[in-house]
């Protein structure tokens, strides 16, 4: 990322999203912040650390405004943050007017007339973490707060954000901060009567360290989950209701229902939240086993979209009509799906119940795969089908404070994993401690890279690059 100094540049950029809205803010930050946000509006008191001013916003140039023949084209809150007590620990200003584009855009390009430059995506939050403000996980965060689309994302998002998995990695850097330490001494005053550190202890030491990041590498499961959600294909033969039941977990009336076999002729895909979990459901064209002269083309072409899906989903939910025998397509389902998360739901489970009499599919007909029984006219089994798709997404795995969320931070650990695992077999085949160093320092280094402490720039510049511009 072009343009880091936080010595000498002094950034701008509107920090609220695009288009119109009641409030619109232009953010400063650098040395220069205080002196621009000063010329860009007329202050009603001068500036002061934390507190906020009202400001006018006048339709002139600088020596207009200072004569008293400009005219005032909006009313704006003026704060000043003051270094080191800032987000980014420069004097940063942020000016509130009306969220009007016109507005914003004149008091930034006034900002940059003056002296200032256009900030790049992230730089605000950038220059928080080459501060020492933050830590690579809690700049993340800020990202992932911005983007969450669930109040549980946002929940995480903000547990991060306040140090959450920082928590967790300390205790464990710091043990092995102090195991280094031991061997270091070792080696480096093995002449000076300091004892050389026993096998058996060094042994002890790593195997305590591996617990608590064996752990925090099992929070990937549901941590990446939470935040990136996954997808979900309704899979079935024409007609077996697939639509009825991508309605009712929609909980509303999103795909065509008719009684004609064939109605959904392409992908209808639909946002939900099972415990603040991101979800999308794909409802599909009802599969058929040969695409024959008899069907249209459109729904040729739906049908190939829907085994598109079917192999791109994360979770399949096969819908067979509970009245029906399986047929071969069915059949031929059962074995795509083999070892992928998939579940059935044996559908029209009232028509059954109204009967009196027993459904024509077997379990044993199944592949082991588990079935539940629902009826997307009545409602029946809906609350179970959720609380089983929400256990196949997550795999089991519990919530928990300080989770992995992306794969950068997920590799950290599994590498530190690695290096401590290859420590301890150095150790038992009694290496010398100084290859021993070598594993442990290995760990070391990916826990820093975890939080910021020894990442590369280039990677630097690819995470804050996914921001938005102003923050």
């Amino acid at each position: 990322m072009a343009g880091t100094s936080t010595e000498t540049d002094t950034i701008a950029a509107v920090s609220t999203p695009p288009g119109r809205g009641g409030i619109g803010i232009v953010r400063l930050s650098g040395p220069q912040a205080a002196s621009i946000a000063a010329q860009l509006v007329s202050l009603r008191q001068p500036l002061e650390h934390a507190r906020a001013r009202l400001a006018d916003v006048l339709d002139a140039t600088t020596n207009e405004a200072e004569s008293g023949n400009a005219a005032r084209i909006d009313e704006a809150l003026v704060t000043f943050f003051g270094a080191p007590h800032s987000y980014t620990s420069e004097d940063l200003v942020e000016i509130s007017a009306h969220g009007s584009p016109v507005v914003l855009e004149l008091l930034l390009r006034r900002a940059i007339a003056l002296g200032a430059r256009l900030a790049e995506p992230g730089e605000f939050t950038q220059r928080a973490f080459l501060a020492g403000r933050i830590d690579l996980t809690q700049a993340e965060a800020v990202r992932d707060l911005i983007e969450a689309q669930t109040l549980t994302q946002a929940r995480q998002a903000a547990g991060q954000l306040g140090g959450a998995l920082s928590r967790r990695v300390a205790p464990v850097k710091q043990s092995l901060v102090e195991l280094i330490a031991l061997l270091e001494a070792g080696i480096d005053f093995a002449e000076d009567d300091v004892d050389v550190t026993p096998q058996s202890e060094i042994a002890r030491r790593i195997a305590a360290l591996t617990p608590p990041l064996a752990a925090l590498e099992a929070s990937f499961a549901r941590g990446r989950i939470v935040h990136d959600g996954l997808t979900l294909a309704i899979v079935g033969r024409p007609n077996a209701g697939k639509s009825s039941l991508f309605n009712r977990l929609v909980e509303r009336d999103r795909a065509i229902v008719t009684a004609t076999p064939g109605t959904t002729r392409d992908l209808v895909t639909e946002r939900i939240a099972l415990d603040g979990i991101p979800i999308e459901l794909v409802d599909t064209a009802g599969l058929r086993v040969v695409l024959g002269e008899g069907l249209e083309e459109a729904e040729q072409l739906g049908i190939a979209r829907s085994r598109e899906a079917l192999a791109d989903a994360a979770i399949v939910l096969i819908v067979l009509d509970a009245t029906q025998p399986l047929n071969d397509e069915e059949r031929t389902l059962f074995s795509a799906v083999e070892g992928r998360s998939s579940l059935v739901a044996l559908n029209k489970s009232d028509l059954i119940a109204a009967r009196q009499s027993e459904s024509p599919i077997a379990a044993s007909q199944l592949d082991g795969i588990a079935a539940l029984p629902t009826s997307a006219l009545t409602g029946e089994g809906i609350p179970a089908l959720r609380e089983r798709i929400l256990a196949l997404a997550t795999g089991g795995a519990a919530a928990e404070p300080g989770m992995l969320t992306n794969l950068r931070q997920h590799q950290a650990v599994s590498t530190a994993l690695a290096a401590l695992a290859d420590a301890a077999k150095a150790n038992a085949a009694a290496i010398p401690h100084e290859m021993i160093l070598l594993d442990l320092y290995r760990a070391l280094w990916a826990l820093d890279s975890l939080t910021g402490q020894t990442t590369p720039d280039d990677i630097l510049n690819l995470i804050f690059s996914t921001f938005c511009i102003g923050k």
